[in-house]
């Protein structure tokens, strides 16, 4: 008999998973009380970043450290009256982002960004999404030489250990290759590898598109109500009680609380992050990705329009929306680019879910059968959705898995 599968959560996550699940065999049914990638997937940079072997780690440096204390930049900000229930996170976060620990965080993190390509391609192809996707990689633009030495010397060290390809731009190149662009740049990194997406949420529909093309389904639901029962697994949903064999929770920032009510404790952060798009004045065009690295904001040329992303937010997942970074990095923008107006009737808001280790959650559910988990991708959730998706049907179907996915397992925080 075919085993039925749940996937909850329909995120970039967990729609590659189901898509590999239904792949494999499994009856699968993904589960949202939303439409797939309507909440985190929705927004932000829609880099599938196989540059991004390194995860952000946390400031390390006093000077800057009192610097992101005066809570006024573009990159980073947080809501005072939330630190003391995330001085936990933001410690052990810390303590992972010392150089030694972060070089070893990083060469167990490598080998699922440098399938990330591979991975969607797979995907894109098989969803006939091709059209929105631009091959031509993202630029990282500096104002100081310092910064800019500094980036390319992490640069060179990265191509020659994980294979990353970039080319040194000068100031000369930026304006070349961006002629509407103004201001006096040190220089830049032109990432070659990675592709960009023109509307990350049309690309998870599409993924959603050919899941169902599968036989899987989608319907609506609440996670509050997910629970075991007999030898598998229980949920309420629009068309009533589902149950299945296994189960995949993959809900992003939302999976700290559905596993907390299976008796796990994940020690799940939360970096918020804004996005708005505008218009052009006149006939200017932006024609790249472009990250202003000392001022910590992004612009992009997506399909509704120049869409403005912001940094880190650190504050409660239900907290109201304070987009001030979005505020702050618009005016620096309209210093370099011709920005119209905004398009968007307010801020998007999406929360990245984090784990202080700065690695995914990936594997089995260390006390339960037929539990799965993957979540906690922080700022590379669209750029890991397949590859991650895959590894974990091959686990959960018996297969072995392709990568090594020992140092993401669950069983690091709750052994």
């Amino acid at each position: 008999m075919t085993k039925n599968a749940i996937v909850l959560g329909a995120g970039i996550v967990g729609v590659s998973a189901a898509i590999h699940l239904q792949r494999r065999g499994r009856q699968v049914t993904l589960i949202d009380r939303k439409d797939p990638g309507s909440e985190t997937s929705f927004g932000n940079a829609g880099l599938i970043q196989r540059e991004g072997v390194a995860p952000y780690g946390f400031p390390q440096q006093l000077g800057l450290l009192l610097r992101y204390a005066l809570n006024n930049r573009i990159d980073a900000h947080y809501h005072l009256n939330t630190l003391p229930s995330q001085l936990a996170f933001l410690a052990r976060y810390w303590w992972n982002s010392n150089a030694r620990r972060h070089a070893l965080i990083t060469r167990a993190y490598a080998p699922l960004i440098q399938h990330s390509i591979a991975e969607h391609k797979d995907l894109i192809e098989a969803s006939e999404a091709q059209a929105l996707i631009r091959r031509n990689g993202w630029i990282k633009i500096f104002r100081t030489e310092a910064k800019r030495d500094e980036a390319l010397a992490e640069a060179a060290l990265w191509q020659n250990e994980f294979g990353v390809d970039y080319d040194s731009l000068t100031s000369a190149d930026i304006a070349r290759m961006e002629p509407d662009m103004t201001g006096d740049f040190a220089g830049g990194i032109h990432w070659r590898d990675p592709w960009s997406v023109l509307d990350p949420h049309a690309l998870t529909s599409a993924y959603r598109g050919y899941f169902e093309s599968l036989g899987g389904r989608f319907v609506t639901g609440d996670a509050a109500s997910f629970g075991p029962f007999g030898s598998g697994w229980k949920i309420m949903t629009a068309e009533g009680p589902l149950e299945a064999d296994d189960a995949v929770i993959a809900l992003g920032p939302w999976a700290a609380l559905a596993t907390r009510r299976l008796g796990y404790s994940f020690p799940l952060g939360i970096k918020r992050g804004y996005h708005m798009h505008y218009a052009a004045k006149g006939d200017a065009v932006l024609n790249n990705w472009i990250l202003d690295a000392e001022r910590g904001y992004l612009l992009a040329p997506m399909r509704r329009g120049i869409r403005l992303t912001t940094g880190a937010e650190f504050a409660t997942l239900d907290a109201p929306k304070t987009p001030v970074q979005l505020d702050r990095a618009e005016a620096v923008a309209r210093t370099i680019f011709p920005l119209g107006a905004r398009l968007d009737p307010e801020p998007w808001m999406g929360a990245r879910p984090c784990t202080p280790d700065m690695m995914p959650v990936i594997g089995k559910a260390p006390r339960h059968q037929g539990l799965w988990f993957a979540f906690g991708h922080a700022h590379h959730g669209l750029t890991l959705g397949p590859v991650t998706g895959r590894v974990l049907a091959e686990l959960i179907t018996g297969e072995k898995p392709f990568i090594d996915i020992t140092a993401y397992s669950p069983e690091r925080f709750n052994p």
